[in-house]
């Protein structure tokens, strides 16, 4: 079956076409939902529930856009608001520094050491880094979607992004140090 028609069995609750359809978009939806949860366990349950989702309000999506862009949208807001269920949201009243975040060229990191240390940020920090950084959201949905400021906003990403950058320099250091010694 092609997208379209699996949205319309699903429209139709046939679990054949439900099954197809999760099965296209598992993958993804669980690499998304691991960028904003804790765990692995916490990304499945999110998973779990965002194609619960998914698969009672699919009637409501109208074609508009693509269709992965609206079942991550419904992913990340399942995460957030688990999030905000979890844990207590505390606002940080900063003035927004200026941006001195390492570039993509300077870092020659390991992918996935690099989305560890992404996973290991406050959760608030990590919540606003991957909506800013990873997903596009600009500061005012991040705010509007954490119930926080847009200074409070750009503060968060500001200190993920100091925190990221320690911990990148040594292991950036030590990885280029490695490679050039041919260890």
């Amino acid at each position: 079956m092609n997208l379209d028609q699996l949205i319309k069995g699903c429209i139709k609750q046939n679990r054949k076409a439900q099954e197809e359809l999760y099965q296209m978009y598992k993958k993804t939806l669980f690499v998304l939902s691991l960028k904003y949860c804790t765990n692995e366990a916490e990304a499945e349950d999110n998973l779990h529930d965002s194609f619960i989702e998914i698969f009672s309000s699919i009637k409501n999506y109208k074609g508009k856009g693509s269709f992965e862009g609206w079942i991550k949208r419904i992913t990340i807001n399942k995460a957030i608001t688990r999030y905000k269920q979890s844990y207590i949201l505390t606002a940080i009243k900063d003035e927004y520094m200026q941006d001195d975040f390492v570039t993509e060229n300077e870092i020659d990191l390991p992918l996935d050491t690099l989305l560890n240390f992404i996973q290991e940020l406050p959760h608030q920090y990590r919540l606003v880094f991957n909506l800013y950084e990873l997903d596009d959201f600009s500061h005012q949905e991040i705010a509007n979607m954490l119930s926080i400021s847009e200074n409070t906003s750009k503060s968060n990403l500001h200190r993920a992004k100091q925190i990221l950058k320690e911990k990148i320099k040594p292991k950036s250091t030590f990885y280029y140090s490695k490679q050039k010694n041919g260890k």
